[in-house]
This record gives structure tokens, C-alpha cells and sequence, in this order.
């Protein structure tokens, strides 16, 4: 899809509340456009031949600029991120860490102007994944296991009677992530088939009682 592509889901993310809120000369598609550059710009050639590109992003703005953002920063940082992940599929580009795009003030830019910084961070143990939510709650992962089921104690807590007290969990496999039923009463399901365990690829939807929980590798 390209940068256009990238643009027009951009927009689709932004549009309404945020798209009266902003008063700043910046749009927030401009910014977009400087991240897909810093991105593409950092690109390097991995250990195994994929494209690897900077995942640690800081916007820095103009001071009075920041001040217009800065109530809607934390949301417009989530669009962004998500519209970047999906552009990097597009693409076939990989992270090393999870994606983290933060905005900030910076005193020797003047109002309108911007820049990016992007950066390559390794993710623990060199491998990255996230587990999004039905209401979007990114659960990040790392080297221990993320245990799924109806206790508080669950890295993910589901109130569903259908949901075992620890149902499954999402651990390391090889380079990247599996998910394993612990013996659940109702079973785990990946893409609508059930499964004992199944190494994870980007997109995978795990199904655990009434709830999908979409598993992503960035």
C-alpha cells in the first residue's frame, strides 16, 4: 500500500474528535508521513535476510505545538503506532522490540516545524510480541509466560464462566510465541481451531470462551 496507504488508514484513525480538536498548524498525517521516513530511512537487513526496521520513535515538536497535542498525545501516539504496525506488514518489515512512539516538546524547533528521531531496540530476548484486547489493551510480552484465565492473578483476567482459573498461557517457542491450553475445560482455539499448543504468527486469533484476543508480532 505505500505511504498512501499508510495516509488514508492514518485519517480513517484520526478522523472526528480529533480531526476538530487539533488547532495546531501540524495535522497529524504530516507527522505520519515523518515516521514512515524515519522508519523506512532505518532500515536495516536482519541475522535471517528481513528487513528490520527502527521501532523506538520520538516526535519532537515546537513547544506551543506540543501544548495543542498534549491532551490528546497519549491517543494520537496509540493511532500512530497502530497505523505504523499495519504499514509494516504491508511492507514486510520486521521489529526486534515492541513499537513505542512518544511525542515530545522540543525548545529549538520553531512553531510548524517537527522532527522524528527512530531507533532499532531489541525486545527481551531478542524476540517481540503483544497481545491486543477486544478494547484495544495491548498486553506487551516478554521471556515469562502470560497466563490467561478467569484469576486475578492471570497476566490476562476474563470474567467468563467459560474461562478455566489459569485456562492458557502465551510463552516463548524458537523466535517468537506459542499458545498452550493448560487443560482448560472448553479448550483454546487459534483461527476457530482448537489446539494444545500452536507457535504464534502475526494476525493469529486466539479464541479463549467468549473472548478473541489477536496476537501480534510487533
Amino acid at each position: 500500500m505505500g505511504l498512501k496507504g499508510f495516509e488514508r488508514r492514518l485519517e480513517r484513525l484520526v478522523e472526528g474528535t480529533f480531526a476538530r480538536a487539533f488547532q495546531s498548524s501540524i495535522e497529524p498525517v504530516e507527522i505520519g508521513r515523518k515516521i514512515v521516513r524515519a522508519v523506512e530511512a532505518g532500515r536495516r537487513l536482519g541475522v535471517k535476510g528481513g528487513k528490520v526496521v527502527p521501532n523506538d520513535i520520538v516526535v519532537y515538536l515546537a513547544p506551543p505545538d506540543y501544548e495543542e497535542f498534549r491532551p490528546y498525545a497519549d491517543s494520537l501516539a496509540r493511532d500512530l503506532a497502530e497505523a505504523t504496525r499495519a504499514h509494516a506488514r504491508d511492507e514486510g518489515f520486521l521489529f526486534v522490540g515492541p513499537l513505542s512512539i512518544t511525542l515530545t516538546a522540543d525548545d529549538g524547533l520553531r512553531p510548524g516545524q517537527l522532527d522524528v528521531s527512530a531507533e532499532i531496540a531489541q525486545g527481551a530476548g531478542g524476540r517481540v510480541g503483544v497481545l491486543v484486547l477486544p478494547d484495544g489493551k495491548r498486553i506487551p510480552l516478554s521471556d515469562a509466560p502470560a497466563v490467561i484465565g478467569r484469576l486475578p492473578d492471570c497476566a490476562v483476567t476474563l470474567h467468563d464462566t467459560r474461562v478455566s482459573r489459569h485456562h492458557a498461557e502465551v510463552r516463548p517457542a524458537g523466535a517468537g510465541f506459542a499458545v498452550a491450553d493448560l487443560g482448560s475445560m472448553n479448550g483454546t482455539t487459534v483461527n476457530g481451531v482448537t489446539v494444545h499448543e500452536r507457535e504464534l504468527v502475526d494476525g493469529d486469533q486466539i479464541g479463549i470462551g467468549s473472548t478473541v484476543i489477536r496476537f501480534e508480532a510487533s
